[in-house]
């Protein structure tokens, strides 16, 4: 028994999405997520054990194996390798997504922050926005205590893209919308590749699990409130606006989905992975394409719910990789 908060399950802590038919429901709404957030929230060192023996990475543990999430994990080479090796690769693609993890959160902050300088007094949003923006401080220290831990050099988003990512938090000052939907870009995929790791059956490393339970139900909370925030201001937009952002909205989710979910360089090159086994993985395997766009579906539902697919836009998500048409009652998605 530890002496610590209970990390919620990940299916009971989802957060509904409402639709949001006036003013008052909206506010409703914010004034919800920001009771939410005082109500039940974590602190990474607080509530996670660090020091308990059940707890410490050990690179070697096989628990870091790869999950079938990702398409190498069953890879012929990968499998192949000694069970340590496998382990450390494992524990190596972990701890980069969480260092990506933290690097976003770190622009999302700044553009949050960005956002909230210019609201009125009075706004529901300034106090969620507040609520948020420290909620995704805890998960920073959370993501790089854990990376601290592993004793690997991991950098992250390479050093170009990290450049060019700083623009990021300026986003807010040119479209809210756009930046809400940078957002969604960068929490759904991962949520639902956690979800999905946490559903597989296996069995998971206590410091992994416990930190994917409290990043799943607080991100539940950004999600929601990105949703409705696009919910309520896009059908207002002039159509022009309305028209670019749907055009943006697919390269950008197209290119987020990307960088959280793509193998990182630093690892293929550390641990030797063949040119030819990453093109098959990666890039021609179709299971992987399909993570991709089950990745945004959610977001991509949001889009065409709110006006922002076309006949012209869908024609970008198709170049993206990203587009599925509707489910047809009693049919599978075309692929």
């Amino acid at each position: 028994m530890h002496a610590m908060t209970d990390a919620p399950s990940s299916t009971t802590a989802r957060e509904r999405d409402e639709q949001v038919a006036s003013g008052s429901a909206y506010r409703a709404v914010i004034e919800r997520l920001s009771k939410a957030s005082v109500d039940k929230h974590w602190e990474p060192y607080r509530d996670i054990p660090w020091d308990d023996p059940e707890f410490l990475v050990d690179p070697e543990d096989p628990r870091w194996e790869l999950p079938e999430v990702d398409r190498l994990g069953g890879h012929p080479w990968y499998r192949g390798r000694s069970p340590e090796e496998r382990a450390r690769i494992g524990l190596w693609r972990v701890a980069t997504a969480m260092k990506i993890g933290l690097q976003f959160e770190n622009l999302l902050k700044r553009g949050l922050l960005n956002y909230a300088y210019r609201l009125p007094n009075g706004s529901p949003e300034f106090r969620y926005v507040y609520h948020e923006t420290i909620e995704e401080g805890h998960h920073g220290m959370m993501f790089q205590e854990f990376v601290n831990r592993t004793g690997m050099p991991i950098r992250g988003m390479p050093g170009p893209l990290s450049m060019i990512a700083q623009v990021a938090p300026w986003i807010p000052l040119i479209s809210t919308e756009l930046f809400f939907i940078f957002v969604l870009g960068g929490e759904d995929p991962i949520d639902h590749v956690q979800r999905r790791v946490l559903k597989d059956g296996r069995a998971h490393h206590p410091l992994e699990e416990t930190i994917m339970r409290i990043h799943i139900a607080e991100e539940a909370r950004h999600i929601s409130f990105a949703r409705h925030y696009l919910r309520n201001r896009v059908p207002r937009m002039p159509a022009h606006r309305r028209l670019l952002l749907g055009l943006v909205s697919p390269v950008v989710l197209g290119v987020m989905a990307r960088i959280m979910l793509a193998p990182p360089g630093a690892m293929i090159r550390r641990f030797r992975i063949p040119a030819s086994v990453v093109a098959e993985v990666y890039l021609r395997d179709p299971g992987a394409r399909r993570n991709i766009r089950d990745s945004v579906a959610r977001t991509r539902e949001l889009c065409a719910e709110i006006g922002l697919i076309n006949a012209v836009t869908r024609r970008v998500w198709r170049i993206m990789g990203i587009w599925e048409a509707p489910r047809a009652a009693g049919r599978p998605a075309p692929r």
